[in-house]
């Protein structure tokens, strides 16, 4: 297990960059207006040491986020299960206005483009700051 904790943004592993790269997918965990957790599983892409992904504006994940930016991720390795890391920060919401990141995570996961949203559907990218980064591998 490996720890990289501190009250500034952290700066990930080569392991935590490797198996964010990967095609693996990531369970995000925000929090109700009650308090009570919502996950969500969701494509990502590293950006330097941040994560990023796709959302809606009307999506549960992206009030909450909006209301309260505290985010935990987990990720694990689709080839290795017991090889995975967990990542806690603050969110940061911003508007994809080109709605390029849903392409660009479509063509990663799956091999081709995204289809396109509906008419007048507000699309954000959520960008990960990681505060804590706990890697385990078995």
């Amino acid at each position: 297990m490996t720890v990289e904790d501190s009250d500034v943004p952290v700066a990930f592993t080569e392991d935590t960059r490797t198996l964010l790269d990967g095609k693996n997918f990531a369970t995000v965990a925000t929090l109700n207006p009650d308090g009570s957790p919502q996950t969500s599983v969701v494509w990502i892409a590293r950006d330097g040491d941040a994560v990023l992904f796709s959302t809606t504006a009307e999506r549960r994940k992206a009030r909450n986020l909006a209301r309260d930016p505290r985010v935990s991720m987990s990720v694990f390795d689709l080839a290795d299960p017991y090889r995975s890391v967990a990542i806690s920060g603050t969110a940061e919401l911003v508007e994809d206005r080109t709605k390029e990141l849903p392409g660009r995570l479509s063509r990663h996961y799956l091999g081709e483009d995204a289809p396109a949203d509906p008419e007048g559907v507000t699309r954000l990218i959520v960008r990960i700051v990681p505060e804590r980064v706990t890697g385990f591998a078995g």
